[in-house]
């Protein structure tokens, strides 16, 4: 889809109902397969560290939590730049979308060296906060340390991505993305495991390798990003039709752009830090649980990932769509690719949660060999199938809100159901009913977050379903 959307958008024609639906799909599959990729490159991990032993998947599952905080708060920095490129393409701007493009990877770049040496400078520490066994301290340590060195290609990697992806280019992040799966692949066979035969017909072949477990795993997974963050600022920075970078424009970072980032991240990324925190809080929870527990809740997280991938993918074609429409003018579009957007999340997640409930059984008997494990997790994973189309709606919503630049509000309502519904009422009921009564708190709030997505959409000015269409 070359240009089609931001040219349809610039003209005075109607964007018919049958074209918006073939643009929803168009950007919404490749989003989707790059998050099938991601999610992949976790089942990955999950299943060659779980050979290794419930205590080796523990101690990742331990710093899992605070992984994610970095991840979302870098995640959040970056919407706040690649939400203005949407806006940008779609007015047909150019040079504003190439200045946003120099300020965001030299904002970025610092932001990712400070986080990450925050980060560095945590590791030794981190697993001890967290209530982690001695057994299990120095390999989620290690884990994390990691993790911590590799942020500045993580989150140079992952503004890029947004930006070709909110340019209209969907394509190329999906496929660099599911490449990045195959290399984690190669990179962990390497690294977690000790040089070793394996059999081809008659043929013995040696495969190489370190056998260094737990810290072969987040060697690989860095090994990874950095090799993929190399080819996605390629592909934008040289051949991207709207990101490639000429002579024209300033590294210097502007007062309008850092406004708007500010605007659009800082309620962001207090956001992630609830939600990010809340789970840092609920591995406390569950950590005294024990081994079987923690290792369980990893898996179950992992595995329920592969339900609410098609969201975030329905999501980044949303605030790509409504992003662009907004820049154009476009405030009938924009309300017809929100409400389209939300539809399709929460449909494609109620068919992934049936199927997942199916599934289940098999996926845990992939992720780890241990019966205890697979049991506990099974039952637990099940419980939050119910949630996932409310959950769908929450998570496209928040795209489509970000698409005009509402962060706040959905901040606080997140605040608001993580803190005052899943903690308190995790709480409350793992005391009584163990891992079993963490993962219905988790449950409830995610239902009740959806609902307040649903009600925040429906009364923005923007996308009120019952006010007068627009241009």
């Amino acid at each position: 889809m070359k240009n089609t959307l931001s040219d349809l958008l610039q003209s005075k024609k109607q964007i018919t109902l049958s074209q918006q639906l073939s643009f929803v799909w168009k950007l919404s599959i490749p989003a989707i397969l790059a998050q099938l990729s991601s999610i992949l490159m976790q089942y990955i991990d999950a299943a060659m560290v779980g050979n290794l032993g419930a205590e080796a998947s523990a101690s990742i599952g331990i710093v899992s939590t605070s992984m994610w905080l970095i991840y979302g708060i870098g995640y959040s920095v970056g919407t706040g730049f690649s939400v203005q490129v949407a806006q940008a393409v779609g007015a047909g701007d150019i040079y504003r979308t190439k200045q946003t493009v120099r300020e965001a990877l030299i904002f970025m770049l610092i932001f990712s060296v400070i986080t990450g040496s925050i980060a560095l400078i945590i590791s030794p520490w981190l697993p001890v906060w967290l209530g982690a066994s001695k057994a299990i301290q120095q390999n989620a340590s290690d884990y994390f340390r990691i993790f911590a060195l590799s942020q500045p290609a993580v989150m140079l990697c992952s503004v890029t991505g947004a930006m070709l992806e909110c340019s209209g280019n969907m394509k190329v992040p999906s496929i660099l993305n599911a490449s990045k799966c195959i290399l984690d692949v190669l990179f962990n066979a390497i690294f977690i495991f000790p040089s070793r035969y394996i059999q081809a017909g008659s043929y013995n072949i040696l495969l190489p390798g370190f056998g260094l477990e737990v810290k072969g795993a987040a060697i690989g997974t860095a090994l990874s990003q950095i090799v993929i963050c190399i080819c996605m600022m390629l592909a934008a920075l040289r051949y991207s039709p709207h990101l490639k970078l000429t002579g024209m424009g300033s590294w210097k970072l502007t007062k309008k752009c850092m406004n708007t980032v500010r605007k659009i991240s800082l309620p962001m990324t207090f956001e992630q830090i609830a939600l990010c925190g809340a789970q840092i809080a609920m591995t406390s929870i569950v950590a005294p649980l024990g081994t079987v527990s923690l290792a369980a809740d990893s898996f179950g997280v992992t595995a329920e990932s592969l339900c609410y991938m098609p969201g975030y993918g329905i999501q980044s074609a949303a605030t790509t769509l409504v992003g662009q429409s907004i820049g154009a003018g476009k405030e009938r579009e924009s309300k017809r690719f929100a409400w389209l957007t939300v539809t399709c999340g929460m449909v494609v997640m109620a068919m992934s949660a049936i199927i997942m409930y199916a599934a289940c059984p098999a996926v845990f008997h992939f992720l780890t060999p241990d019966n205890r494990v697979q049991e506990l997790g099974i039952k637990v994973l099940r419980i939050e199938m119910l949630a996932e189309p409310l959950f769908g709606a929450s998570i496209v919503a928040s795209g489509a809100l970000r698409g005009i630049g509402d962060t706040l509000v959905p901040g606080i309502m997140t605040l608001v159901s993580i803190w005052g519904v899943r903690l308190t009422l995790g709480k409350i009921l793992s005391s009584r009913l163990g891992l079993t009564g963490v993962w219905i708190a988790m449950c409830a709030e995610l239902s009740f977050r959806g609902m307040l997505m649903l009600i925040r959409l429906s009364a923005s000015p923007h996308f009120k379903l019952n006010k007068p269409s627009g241009k």
